[in-house]
């Protein structure tokens, strides 16, 4: 049996702030962006993250000093009354809404023991420097504050059970800026903890969608926990880190789109010539966006191509026939000179969620001379390769749902 999860004592914001604290990701906003909402909302998570905004005496950023400093702001907040620690384990059912997608899923503990032994499958390779980075700042802060997202086979039992927590009224319930509505049960009846622990003993393993480093990060943090605790029991918190965890039908994943900044010193022509060896190449009379997988669209010198794959790759790795690694090996490498996708500074990405009209702005922009469109990887694809311990290509995938910092907090 697998999916071990454990329902825990959040540590959240107060009804009234929960719509303030809880913000997108650090990282997913620009400087400018960032500095207005650190000047405008006193509430944001940001002002955790961020601890020295303002402030004359900085430290170094991925340093033991800062770290110390996240974990005195989050102090303040909780002495401020901005949050509330759970009186009861529970779990949280919550539901991300927009026009185009309804995103449920459960916000429990998953286990670390569990993510050593492979029951919980990875897709990405994850780097060391990183890990390290991480496992210090957990170490040190001794929280989670965003959830890794699990990806799981889809349970009818499941569907039924959160139905019917749903009809009750939510306990946070507000709208963000992005015109996403967010909703969180707490789920403290023994009963329904229960029933739903079963459900998910039941599920055979887990699939990291997003999060690879916070998972392995946690991990190491729980090796090193464990070492050191001579009265190590296994129920300790940090054997466990907070996850998101979603139905493989829920789950959305967008194309992650390629442009590439010049031609490497070869004209158009040169360019399609180049790629009529592997491709079928046509012209579009207008922005194309690919129908299927093997096919590939490019918008180079102000025109639209359609490239069909000739001969589909012939082998048993799974992540060696996902479209990004055909475009890498065929287009990106031997006709661009694009051999690293993560280092070199030539090559960047677009998510689908601003389709071949994003890629065709940025190209008349002269942010790129050429631009390539992919097919999304679907879940099956993705739970292919990590059940075959392959790893796919960077930037393979764009993956919604992208959840929120501080609305959950799990006290390591």
């Amino acid at each position: 049996m697998c999916a071990k999860i454990i329902p825990f004592k959040a540590i959240r914001p107060v009804r009234d702030k929960v719509h303030l604290v809880a913000t997108r990701p650090y990282y997913s906003y620009t400087k400018q962006i960032l500095t207005a909402k650190l000047i405008q909302n006193p509430y944001s998570f940001i002002h955790i993250i961020n601890p020295e905004f303002k402030k004359s005496d900085k430290t170094q950023p991925n340093t033991v000093e800062r770290f110390e400093k996240v974990s005195g702001k989050f102090t303040e907040f909780c002495e401020n009354g901005v949050f509330l620690q759970e009186n009861e384990t529970s779990f949280y059912l919550y539901r991300q809404s927009s026009e185009e997608h309804q995103f449920v899923g459960l916000i429990a503990g998953a286990s670390v023991e569990e993510y050593n032994a492979g029951k919980i499958k990875i897709h990405e390779q994850t780097l060391p420097s990183r890990e390290q980075t991480f496992k210090m700042y957990l170490d040190v802060c001794g929280f989670n504050a965003e959830p890794v997202l699990l990806a799981h086979k889809d349970k009818t039992d499941l569907v039924g059970i959160y139905s019917t927590i749903m009809a009750e009224r939510p306990e946070y319930e507000y709208s963000s800026t992005d015109r996403v509505k967010h909703e969180l049960w707490v789920i403290s009846d023994r009963n329904l903890i229960h029933e739903i622990s079963e459900s998910f003993n039941a599920i055979d393993h887990l699939y990291i969608a997003d999060g690879h480093h916070r998972s392995s990060s946690s991990a190491l943090l729980g090796e090193m926990r464990k070492e050191k605790n001579q009265s190590h029991t296994g129920k300790e918190n940090y054997n466990y880190f907070m996850a998101y965890l979603i139905s493989e039908k829920l789950m959305k994943i967008y194309d992650f789109n390629r442009m590439v900044a010049d031609l490497n010193g070869l004209s158009p022509e040169q360019i399609l010539d180049s790629l009529r060896l592997e491709f079928t190449v046509s012209k579009a009379k207008k922005r194309y966006k690919p129908t299927g997988k093997g096919e590939f669209s490019m918008y180079l010198d102000g025109q639209w191509y359609r490239l069909l794959l000739k001969n589909e790759p012939i082998t048993d790795n799974p992540a060696e026939q996902l479209d990004t690694r055909i475009l890498s090996k065929l287009v990106l490498d031997p006709i661009l000179g694009i051999k690293d996708i993560q280092n070199d500074s030539r090559i960047s990405f677009l998510n689908g969620k601003s389709g071949m009209k994003g890629l065709e702005q940025r190209v008349n922009r002269g942010l790129a001379k050429v631009a390539f469109g992919l097919y999304p990887v679907s879940v099956r694809d993705l739970m292919h390769v990590a059940d075959t311990n392959n790893m796919m290509p960077p930037k393979s995938t764009y993956i919604e749902p992208k959840l929120r910092s501080g609305l959950t907090i799990y006290e390591l």
